[in-house]
């Protein structure tokens, strides 16, 4: 399958465990592929919950998709500055459909003022239960959980403001050609 280019937009599907639909944006703009990553934006993007419920992201927001790290990160730009909500979640991938992972439940939010809170522990356990998480994806995901805590506290990729200039910028290129 051959990679979306700059200025192509991608359906992006998030499931559960167990294989159900999760979530799905409509028309993320890619900034950027590499064979390990995309970059996207997403900007009053059309999102599908599981239940048939549909609304509209408000604001601007960097999107990070890596086929290594097992979470994901969306840089929302707000007035008050860029805030974070980090899924924990398989590595991507991507067929002619959409780009596709599947949501592990925790998440870290990164508020504008640096405050980090870890999100959904009572959601992971019970589905953990339910849906059968092995004691690796366990391993797995709380490792990453460290791995993206030292991403958030070191200013490493998408955490880094001069990231989210640059994206911002060549996103607002695209947009404006």
């Amino acid at each position: 399958m051959k990679l979306p280019k700059e200025g192509d937009f991608i359906t992006i599907q998030s499931y559960k465990h167990d294989g159900s639909l999760h979530r799905t944006w409509r028309d993320t703009m890619v900034l950027k592929t590499t064979d390990n990553a995309v970059i996207g934006v997403n900007d009053h993007t059309l999102v599908t919950e599981s239940d048939g419920r549909r609304w509209v992201t408000r604001e601007p927001a960097i999107v990070y998709f890596h086929k290594k790290y097992w979470f994901n990160i969306i840089a929302m730009i707000r007035d008050n500055g860029v805030s974070y909500y980090c899924n924990l979640a398989s590595p991507y991938v991507m067929d002619e459909e959409a780009l596709k992972y599947i949501d592990y439940d925790l998440d870290v939010k990164v508020f504008a003022d640096g405050e980090k809170r870890l999100l959904d522990v009572d959601e992971y356990e019970i589905h953990k239960a339910e849906m059968g998480y092995s004691p690796d994806i366990d391993f797995i995901l709380k490792e990453n959980v460290k791995i993206l805590v030292d991403w958030i506290n070191n200013g490493k990729g998408p955490f880094s403001e001069a990231y989210i200039n640059i994206w911002y910028k060549r996103y607002l290129e695209l947009k404006n050609r």
